[in-house]
């Protein structure tokens, strides 16, 4: 029986991925609908695809991907977001691979929706599988047709030419053709423009050049030097300084405010607009005063909400009005639980957490002819520019999103909070608006990782073999939370809960709950079976991927004979798991004060795999932010919350990973040249925790089962 199976890789984004709308209903005065509405007729008689880009002419052609400039450089268009994960570099090896060309001569334009193909959210790890291939295969067909062009020119067979450095020659004879030389050619700008672009063949894996190779961020000088410009660092002309006013509590709902206040302010514009209420001004401390005054005269109709203290009791008694659980059932879990030799249970939470990017959330507006142009922070710039035409009854062609490499999002800005409320400050004050949410706004208002309950219950048979699994997940989500571990009952639950914070998509999202709770698990299995633990994985593992990565974390770091001779205060512990097609497996050092309850991870080494290696360099630095992002949430991160207020919400209270925390860190790699390469971005975060909690039993001698990291009876 199979009552709703599980996807192993979503291609659409999760629940907590937040695809509904921002909750902005914005009410237009008579000018701007008559202007607005003369624009929506437009649309009304152009055919779908003349509304879809303004500037991306030509869907699915060559010129929609790459542009070959006279100059010698070559453009290369997507719809992805630089957010500090390094898509922008991959991209251009990508290109360069396929057209012969260096690295250097690659220039990468990315998320400007008039100008770049929509390639989707940039999320889930779908840049390697999904963009990567579109480039290389949109760079292999120009290389055909190029080669095709100079054959054209010269008279002479196509596989009579070589293509070497961006310079196309004759075999045996004199003459060169460089790219920028072809790129002024007539015929092939026609096709360029034409489709479907020609199949070019790609380059095999074990002919590659510059993929595969460690290839450090072609933008780093930027970076280094401070000369980037990240969203919130926009100017325009004539620019204001937008702030709004927020509730005082989660749940609050604005019943009365009075903007005569603030009408004698110099420069100041004010707008309320149902529940929206905000400033412009020519200083960002003009427009706070102006929103502190509007504070003072402010009435709000509060709620009572609930407290994190009884939060998990809370999830569990509060599903979704009228949700189903999704549930995936192998064999009888009741059968297997009433045959087993051995039964064990268990309940795991994880916390609320945050974010917090280095750059909060940030946009600046400006309405130009009828037009709506966004500079802004966000991972989805399609679904914004279509939302942000929907909420001001615009054709989606006059409304243009770009995004510059922003300060981190980590699943955290799949919307654009502040996109819309420049832009309706903009339009109130006619000029561009500029909108920095503080940290307090980012900790408070934006949306956070679901904290999540999950509760465990297996049986072992009579050869202490798992015979039975039943996992149950309230809130947190369906990310990985299918076993890897064979049993024949299993029974798979994810329950929806009414959350009391708002909360999103984030690094590996539900995976890193489900992960937690199945690795600590597995290991007070392998204890009530008298097993060892790696031992009693291994047993239980037919995916030999996962297995791969377990045998071979556990041989870098000796973990067989660093059990055998135990430090004092300190323990050894072990995870694994798979999530978007790739495979994690770590083995951690870890002691624990005995003062505290609180962990110290002394050393990690961690396994990985993820197909063919695109670029070693980039993919070392996404493991290691991964493993100390996940060290956060394992160490202090939990968001606190009373009365509909946050307790915590500065990075003095909300304690992030320091220098200090970080540990001895060990990578082994396994390049698979026979597998397509996949995404990195997320898995390397999932084995942290688990193993840091079987360590600690290991240390201490008591199970540890809720992030962030605590023995019982100790202090936070």
């Amino acid at each position: 029986m199979n009552d709703q199976p599980f996807l192993s890789e979503p291609v659409e984004p999760e629940r907590h991925e937040l695809r509904e709308e921002p909750g902005y209903v914005f009410q237009l005065d008579r000018r701007s609908f008559l202007q607005f509405a003369g624009a929506g007729l437009l649309i009304s008689v152009l055919a779908p695809e003349a509304s879809a880009q303004r500037g991306a002419a030509g869907t699915g052609t060559l010129e929609s991907r790459l542009h070959l400039g006279e100059d010698g450089f070559i453009t290369v268009l997507a719809g992805k977001v630089e957010e500090g994960q390094g898509p922008r570099t991959e991209i251009a090896m990508a290109a360069a691979e396929e057209l012969r060309v260096p690295v250097e001569r690659i220039r990468v334009l990315l998320a400007d929706t008039d100008l770049v193909p929509n390639d989707g959210i940039t999320a889930g790890s779908r840049t390697t599988p999904a963009t990567i291939p579109a480039v290389r295969k949109a760079a292999a067909a120009a290389r055909e047709l190029l080669i095709q062009t100079a054959a054209r020119r010269w008279n002479a067979a196509p596989e009579m030419l070589e293509l070497r450095a961006g310079v196309v020659t004759r075999k045996g004879a004199s003459g060169a053709l460089s790219y920028a030389g072809l790129a002024g050619s007539e015929e092939l700008a026609k096709a360029f423009q034409s489709a479907p672009a020609p199949e070019g063949k790609l380059t095999p894996l074990k002919d590659w050049q510059t993929l595969g190779r460690p290839r450090l961020r072609i933008d780093a000088r930027e970076f280094v030097t401070g000369s980037h410009v990240f969203p919130s660092d926009i100017q325009r002309p004539g620019m204001l300084y937008g702030c709004v006013l927020r509730p005082p509590a989660l749940g609050a709902t604005l019943e009365y405010v009075d903007l005569v206040k603030i009408q004698s302010l110099p420069g100041v514009a004010g707008v309320h607009d149902g529940y929206f209420v905000g400033c412009a001004a020519p200083t960002s401390w003009a427009a706070r005063q102006a929103i502190k005054t509007l504070a003072g005269t402010a009435q709000w109709k509060t709620t009572d909400q609930p407290s994190s203290t009884g939060l998990f009791e809370y999830l569990k008694q509060h599903p979704v009005s009228g949700g189903q659980p999704r549930v995936q059932i192998k064999g009888s879990v009741e059968e297997g639980l009433k045959s087993a030799s051995r039964r064990l249970k268990a309940a795991y939470q994880a916390a609320y957490i945050q974010h917090a990017p280095m750059e909060p959330r940030a946009a600046v507006a400006e309405w130009r002819d009828g037009q709506l142009s966004v500079w802004t922070g966000t991972s989805n710039p399609f679904a914004v520019r279509d939302q942000l035409a929907k909420v001001f009854q615009l054709p989606p062609h006059s409304v243009r999103v770009i995004v510059p490499d922003m300060g981190g999002g980590f699943g955290g800005k799949h919307t654009a909070e502040a996109a819309f409320e420049a832009a309706r400050l903009a339009r109130e004050a006619g000029k561009p608006v500029s909108v920095r949410w503080t940290r307090a706004e980012e900790f408070m208002w934006a949306y956070s990782r679901p904290a999540g309950l999950i509760e465990i219950e297996a049986g072992l048979d009579d050869k202490d073999q798992l015979l039975v699994w039943d996992f149950a997940n309230y809130n947190s989500g369906a990310a990985a939370i299918v076993s890897p571990y064979r049993s024949p009952h299993a029974r798979t639950r994810y329950v929806e809960c009414d959350s009391p914070l708002r909360q999103g998509s984030y690094r590996a999202l539900a995976s890193t709950a489900n992960n937690f709770a199945r690795e600590c698990f597995m290991d007070e299995l392998a204890a009530a079976a008298g097993a060892e633990p790696l031992e009693f994985r291994l047993a239980h593992i037919d995916n030999t991927r996962l297995r791969d990565v377990l045998v071979a974390a556990t041989d870098r770091f000796g973990w067989r004979e660093r059990r055998g001779k135990k430090k004092p205060g300190t323990g050894a512990g072990l995870a694994c798991g798979t999530e978007k097609g790739s495979y994690v497996a770590a083995c951690v050092e870890v002691s624990v004060d005995p003062a505290t309850g609180a962990p110290r991870l002394l050393e990690i080494c961690q396994a990985y795999e993820c197909g063919a290696i695109l670029n070693p360099a980039g993919l070392k630095q996404q493991v290691e932010g991964a493993i100390i992002q996940g060290l956060g949430a394992a160490l202090r991160e939990e968001l606190q919350f009373e009365n509909g207020k946050l307790l915590n919400g500065s990075f003095a209270r909300y304690r992030v990973p320091r220098f200090k925390d970080v540990p001895k860190i060990t990578l082994e790699f396994l390049d698979r040249k026979d597998l397509e390469p996949v995404g990195a971005g997320e898995t390397p975060i999932i084995a942290v925790a688990p193993a840091m909690a079987n360590a600690m039993f290991a240390a201490a001698g008591e199970r540890v089962r809720s992030m962030p990291l605590r023995a019982k009876g100790t202090k936070s």
